[in-house]
């Protein structure tokens, strides 16, 4: 008997097999089917998308826990200010003097070699902070201060776009005043900060000026390009 003639005697003797036998065909082929859409889905969303050839940019450091921040604008450093001071303190009364530094600022557009005296720096032993770190780490507060707050005639203004800051050993400002003090500039960028550094294990003091000072100005040092002393040594007579 031929396909044909034994389908359709079937039809006519078994209906209900045949109809089990098509149901169960289409709910393979439809079985199949779906399982083929869904490794497809899978096998779309596990394949990277291309980037055009071009990995992806590099994350840029943090600099988190690393700087005081401040905005520049007026009274902006009032806080980071209060916190330098109060973390200078601390430090200083916890580790001594040994492990401060003064800190000075120049313009070249006022003057190539005048220095101001704007506070002083220090640092937590035994931990990444430098005295170069302490001031890079508080550079933008300590220039706002100088150029705002301590001396705008000079540092402020058509001045302030030049700004330097140099450092030397702590408490020797009347060495320095006697020319026994060289200076070393502040190079570099938040970016140069150690990985473990952090601003919690640096201090600022900033200078005040009191009567007079405010209007003529504080102590004030002239030095070469190095950082070295103009004219020769001199005593203070007592």
């Amino acid at each position: 008997m031929n396909p044909k003639a034994l389908l359709s005697f079937l039809l006519i003797t078994h209906p209900s097999a045949i109809l089990g036998f098509t149901n169960n065909l289409n709910s393979r082929s439809t079985t199949s089917l779906f399982a083929k859409k869904q490794q497809n889905r899978k096998s779309k969303a596990a394949t990277p998308k291309s980037g055009g050839g071009f990995a992806s940019a590099p994350a840029k450091p943090t600099t988190d826990g690393k700087v005081r921040t401040v905005s520049g604008f007026q009274g902006s450093g009032t806080k980071p200010l209060r916190i330098a001071a109060n973390t200078f303190d601390k430090l200083r009364k916890d580790y001594g003097k040994d492990y401060t530094s003064d800190v000075y600022c120049k313009s070249p557009l006022n003057d190539p070699e005048l220095l101001w005296y704007v506070g002083k720096v220090n640092i937590r032993p035994n931990t990444a902070a430098t005295p170069e770190q302490a001031v890079i780490a508080q550079k933008r507060l300590i220039l706002e201060y100088a150029k705002r707050e301590l001396r705008p005639q000079n540092l402020g203004g058509k001045y302030a776009s030049s700004l330097e800051l140099w450092f030397a050993r702590g408490d020797s400002e009347m060495d320095a005043v006697q020319n026994k003090v060289s200076l070393t500039k502040v190079d570099g960028s938040v970016a140069d900060l150690s990985e473990d550094f952090s601003v919690n294990d640096v201090g600022y003091n900033p200078e005040i000026y009191v009567g007079d000072e405010v209007e003529k100005g504080g102590l004030r040092i002239k030095r070469d390009d190095d950082g070295n002393p103009i004219k020769a040594v001199f005593e203070i007579n007592a």
